[in-house]
């Protein structure tokens, strides 16, 4: 959103690499949009308005590779000047270049070079000046305001949020080994923060820049709002007060059982939206901060939202909606009132399929985990497991342009999510760490059994898919249990843990020694995990895909695969796309996936029927 709620701006998704448009809301070019054109051929990944609605920050992905850059326009749309503004020191390597926030007219960034230690920052994009707030392996920014900044630090899954503010360094929380606090919003420091908002009655915000202070001043409190595990087993909601004489924190929202997966604050420090995870689905809640009432859920559109963004003085709300019959989407609504905005404009298109039902597992020691099942109408030819990413993503009932056809065309599709998802807890997200990681493989498994004892689909006509560690997972649930499987698609997947830590981004590969292991000491538990290693076990014909410019997951991952079972005589192919990254963004190409996932699951369950 805009901070005075007459714009907002978004990617599209329609052709090509996805782009940001600027869409006006009210005004004389109410009703207008404007293509945001940036002198880069690759992906926007986000684009967020400065505090003073002044300038676009965009963050895009050169070809769809990892190493992302910073380009800034301005919010005029006759104005055509596009500007990249992280630099990097002469005679370092460009590394990749990450939007966080903006800390007044400045943007909060962080740059990571090759050697994995991250610099947090402040660049004014008119001179393009930069000051560096932290440097740290492992440090990321969250937030910056008027000299304070919040920079999460720990080891993937034990993260903490520290405050830095005139050279002092200061601990949120109390010390928790296990939790994860890696989310949070600077309130106030002393003074108004960023833009101090009213409200006319007629949904126009009026507001004028705030006080910036001094890096180095040490007066006043902080307060900050924090997504955090710590103290329990569920993300909640916390406040915390750090002064001079000490740090408090207090719980303003949570749900029992349930992760809090995002919030964002208004300006004027009056309104918290607060998105909750239920299972994967969403629940949207409104917080009045001046007296911390959490008003009931407002319904929505979709199954599945994200991306919030609030205007600043709180009377307009933005976020993606989606659905597996609803293409995402931005959505806007009034968050006193609780009405959904009009918005003109084309509605998203694509495939769509009929809403999934939630499915519970009992898996083979016993722990329960959940999954997203989508049924094609009459007798199913087959079923596909899809395997999210992360380890710590999940499987969700959002929009996925591949699952339509395979459903229309009889193909079951379901989306475990194994132990080691996110969204479940603390305890649940840190069941696949390391050598727990062959039980996360047991789940796929089990997860097969689940679909043919209750008559998802016939026994000898599964087939396995995945996305990033899906792809591995897939890779792996078809070496360690090659009876379940009739054929496995493994998009952008690692083969071999020990290969992949030495060609992958070096802050990638450290931020991965928690969950996987470390390739000095844990050498042997990777190579013990690793597929590659058990590629003669590997007997269902196996597709694999890879975007040529993956830094994340090299593509020499899957083209070892590829060779070691080529030389078996197995029955494989690779797709390689040579102008895309790991996340394979072209829509163009995206549509070649899907035509090869069809036909080699299609001949898989054909050649399994006789």
């Amino acid at each position: 959103m805009s901070p005075d709620a007459t714009a907002f701006a978004h990617l599209v998704d329609d052709g090509g690499f996805p782009r940001a448009v600027q869409r006006f809301l009210r005004g004389w070019r109410a009703s207008s949009s404007r293509d945001v054109e940036l002198p880069v051929h690759g992906p926007v990944l986000r684009v967020l308005h400065s505090a003073d609605g002044h300038y676009l920050a965009c963050e895009v992905a050169p070809e769809g590779s990892t190493r992302s850059q910073i380009w800034v326009v301005t919010t005029d749309p006759d104005d055509r000047a596009a500007w990249r503004i992280d630099s990097w020191p002469e005679g370092m390597p460009e590394g990749t270049a990450e939007v966080i926030a903006w800390d007044g007219n400045r943007v909060a960034a962080i740059l990571t070079g090759e050697d994995g230690v991250g610099s947090s920052v402040l660049i004014d994009p008119a001179d393009g000046s930069t000051v560096v707030l932290d440097r740290r392996s492992g440090g990321r920014l969250v937030d910056a305001w008027a000299g304070s900044a919040l920079v999460r630090v720990g080891p993937r899954g034990y993260r903490e949020l520290i405050l830095l503010r005139g050279g002092t360094e200061i601990a949120l929380l109390p010390y928790d080994p296990g939790s994860t606090t890696d989310a949070g919003v600077i309130l106030d420091d002393h003074g108004p923060r960023r833009l101090r908002a009213g409200f006319d009655g007629e949904l126009t915000e009026l507001y004028q820049p705030a006080t910036a202070y001094p890096i180095d001043s040490t007066e006043g409190y902080v307060r900050a709002l924090v997504r955090s595990e710590n103290g329990t087993t569920h993300a909640r909601l916390l406040e915390v007060t750090a002064t001079a004489d000490g740090v408090a924190y207090q719980v303003i929202a949570e749900r029992p059982g349930f992760e809090l997966d995002e919030f964002v604050v208004s300006d004027d420090m009056s309104t918290v939206a607060i998105l909750w995870n239920i299972y994967g689905a969403s629940e949207l809640q409104i917080l009045d901060l001046t007296d911390y009432t959490l008003h009931e859920p407002i319904p929505l559109p979709g199954m599945v939202a994200s991306q919030l963004s609030i205007s600043a003085g709180g009377s307009m709300l933005a976020m993606t909606v989606e659905g597996p019959s609803l293409p995402p989407t931005v959505e806007l609504v009034n968050p006193r009132t609780r009405e959904w905005e009009p918005v003109d404009r084309e509605p998203s298109l694509g495939p769509i399929s009929p809403d999934p039902t939630l499915e519970r597992i009992i898996t083979r020691d016993g722990l329960p985990i959940t999954g997203w099942l989508f049924r094609p109408r009459g007798e199913p030819i087959g079923a596909m497991l899809f395997l999210h990413g992360g380890p710590e993503g999940q499987g969700r009932p959002g929009y996925n342009e591949f699952f339509p056809s395979l459903v229309d065309s009889g193909i079951t599709v379901f989306l475990p999510n194994v132990r080691g998802s996110g969204g479940f807890g603390r305890a649940f997200m840190h069941a696949d760490d390391r050598e727990r990681r062959f039980a996360a493989i047991d789940d796929v498994a089990d997860s097969v059994l689940f679909l043919a004892e209750n008559g998802y689909a016939p026994r000898d006509r599964i087939a396995c898919c995945g996305w990033s560690y899906g792809g591995y997972l897939t890779q792996a649930a078809l070496a360690f249990h090659p009876d379940l499987f009739a054929a496995g698609i493994s998009i952008c997947g690692m083969s071999d843990l020990n290969t992949w830590y030495c060609t992958t981004e070096p802050w990638i590969a450290a931020a991965a020694y928690p969950k996987y292991g470390h390739p000095i000491s844990d050498r042997e538990l990777l190579a013990e995990l690793s597929p590659l290693q058990r590629v003669e076990s590997i007997t269902a014909p196996l597709l694999l895909v890879h975007g040529a410019n993956d830094t994340n997951v090299p593509p020499t991952e899957s083209q070892q695969m590829f060779e070691a079972l080529r030389d078996l005589g197995r029955t494989t192919e690779y797709l390689v796309f040579d102008d895309d990254g790991h996340e394979i963004d072209k829509r163009e190409n995206r549509v070649v996936l899907l035509d090869a996932m069809s036909r080699w699951l299609h001949k898989a369950f054909a050649a399994r029927r006789g």
